[in-house]
């Protein structure tokens, strides 16, 4: 079970939370892992919180980068041989956790227990018990006792039993978590291309670790992280898929295909008054992909890397 592997990994790090920079909360029962909402959070804390989005299933790991091309020291690989289960079932930010008085972006594999995301019902992606669950939450503040109690309900368990990890995406470790989402949103990209993302057998990932923004700065925060991914991430597949099934989906996975591609996130989400869901979800993938075919041999690589809009994003003028 997944939420199994992600409760011991969950509780490991928060016995060490303030060597990561954390600290440990309770909320209506749950506990919390503050990592970045009232604490400094740090790298490790970062590389957590992608483990714990991706349940455990995923090798995460900070690599140096070629500043030229990226714009960045650093770049946040990841490598899974889970893809779909990891990055669609457990990684993917498809719960918006709202109450009366609490909003966040929920992702991790909590959202198994839940079950409601059209995704995770397509691909038949679920898990039920009496057992603990985890989940991460993007946000700037820690939850309150009415989103523990939604969550809670929601997932069929105590809030005793819900272990959640927060930080906003202008901080360090929120930032990291964020960029270490280079796999996944290629999978969502493919699933929403219809293609059988479940005949991906291997995946690595890479995207500049940006700086973060100042606090409380939200809208440079998300557009600092969606641009190392629009403009600086490359992810390669490994698939049990045909030639005729990878060569009708490779050019439209990069986010170069999208009619929004081409400036600083922050600049398109200000023109769509900062909702989400008037952008382009063509946007929302690597720049570049790479497809290698199992059955075939043959290899597929589209996109770029635009380094010139990611100095634009990355450096304060």
């Amino acid at each position: 079970m997944v939420n199994e592997l992600a409760t011991e990994l969950f509780l490991k790090s928060a016995a060490h939370a303030s060597q990561l920079g954390c600290r440990v909360e309770s909320v209506a029962d749950a506990q919390i892992l503050d990592a970045g909402v009232n604490t400094r959070g740090s790298l490790q804390a970062g590389r957590l919180l992608a483990e714990l989005c991706m349940g455990g299933l995923a090798e995460i790991s900070l690599l140096t980068a070629n500043p030229d091309v990226h714009v960045s020291n650093h770049l946040v690989q990841v490598q899974t041989d889970h893809a779909v289960m990891a990055c669609l079932g457990c990684q993917y930010a498809g719960w918006p956790v709202s109450s009366d008085d609490y909003f966040a972006m929920g992702s991790g594999p909590m959202r198994l227990y839940r079950g409601r995301e059209e995704t995770l019902i397509q691909l038949n992606l679920n898990e039920s018990g009496s057992g603990a669950v985890v989940g991460v939450l993007e946000s700037e503040s820690l939850p309150t006792a009415s989103a523990i109690e939604l969550i809670a309900n929601q997932c069929g368990v105590s809030p005793t039993d819900l272990h959640i990890a927060v930080a906003p995406s202008t901080c360090i470790a929120g930032s990291y978590q964020v960029v270490a989402r280079s796999i996944e949103t290629a999978m969502h990209k493919l699933h929403e291309l219809k293609f059988d993302v479940t005949k991906i057998v291997s995946a690595t990932g890479t995207a500049p670790l940006p700086p973060p923004a100042r606090t409380g700065d939200t809208v440079n925060g998300i557009g600092r992280t969606n641009d190392a991914m629009l403009y600086g991430a490359s992810v390669t597949f490994w698939m049990d898929a045909s030639d005729e099934e990878i060569t009708r989906v490779a050019p439209e996975v990069p986010s170069c295909s999208s009619r929004d591609y081409g400036r600083p996130f922050a600049e398109i989400f200000k023109d769509y008054e900062y909702d989400f869901y008037k952008v382009d979800p063509l946007l929302f993938s690597p720049a570049v992909v790479t497809i290698h075919s199992l059955q075939s041999g043959h290899t597929w690589k589209h996109g770029k890397i635009a380094t010139d809009t990611l100095r634009q994003s990355f450096i304060s003028q």
